[in-house]
């Protein structure tokens, strides 16, 4: 799947058009990560689809989901822009970063320059950067390229074998886990176990996928974590606030870390 993704996204960069140059004030990503009240820090996701499970939320608003998510104490939030597998749009990022105050993740499969021009232009604080999908040199060249234009960089990995290639390259200031297999779809909490081992002290830990209760929670913070990104199980619930609160045990009687 994960190829047949960046086979169509090659093919849409082809004939990519670049928005003109939204006027927004860029918020650091890491440091509303770092210094959250809640522990993991939250990055909450707008995401109305995805490739293996479809439609999550038919009744999709994403400026009125991420307002809720805002009200409700997420560090930042993740932005789906892509359009073909998760119908997401680049409009939406631009809509979101004007009605809120916390930093903004583009999540999209990013491969070309022209796609940072692009999260530059539409007000994006931060962009994604997928460690299988992309050589480690490579890589490193978008990472550069990104923080020269303003942007933060969440580089995701899910092997460890794609950790070690950039790891020898460079070290990432942001590593995010993800638990979730890019060419099967399973997730397994196991993952962010397994791959915290190895992960760089100086380098702020995110896990991604797979959590969607107060145990997860307390699990991935055992395991290290400084983050977590949460899409699905936020999504699938009527009242956003209200999820966000029972991911963290901050209702029905349970006292979570706030």
């Amino acid at each position: 799947m994960l190829e047949q993704i960046l086979e169509t996204k090659r093919k849409e960069i082809e004939t990519l058009i670049l928005p003109p140059q939204n006027d927004v004030k860029r918020i650091s990503f890491i440091s509303a990560l770092t210094h959250s009240k809640r522990k993991p820090a939250l990055i909450a996701e707008v995401k109305k689809a995805s490739p293996s499970k479809g439609v999550i939320r038919p009744n999709f608003e994403p400026v009125t989901i991420a307002k809720a998510y805002e009200q409700a104490g997420a560090a930042a939030i993740s932005v789906l822009t892509d359009q073909r597998y998760f119908q997401g749009h680049r409009d939406y990022l631009i809509q979101i970063k004007q009605a809120v105050q916390v930093p903004i993740l583009r999540k999209d499969f990013i491969i070309e320059r022209k796609q940072i021009e692009e999260s530059v232009r539409i007000g994006a604080d931060a962009i994604l950067l997928i460690g299988e999908a992309l050589e480690a040199k490579k890589l490193y060249e978008l990472y550069e390229e990104a923080y020269e234009k303003g942007l933060e960089c969440l580089v995701e990995v899910h092997e460890r074998d794609t950790l070690e290639q950039i790891l020898s390259v460079f070290t990432p200031k942001i590593i995010g886990v993800n638990n979730r297999n890019l060419k099967t779809f399973e997730t397994s909490l196991h993952t962010t176990k397994e791959m915290a081992q190895l992960l760089p002290k100086e380098s702020l830990f995110v896990s991604e996928s797979g959590i969607s209760s107060y145990k997860d929670i307390q699990t991935v913070r055992e395991y290290g974590a400084d983050a977590v990104l949460v899409g699905e199980s936020l999504m699938k619930k009527e009242n956003v606030m209200l999820a966000v609160r029972e991911l963290f045990g901050e209702v029905n009687g349970i006292v979570g870390t706030s």
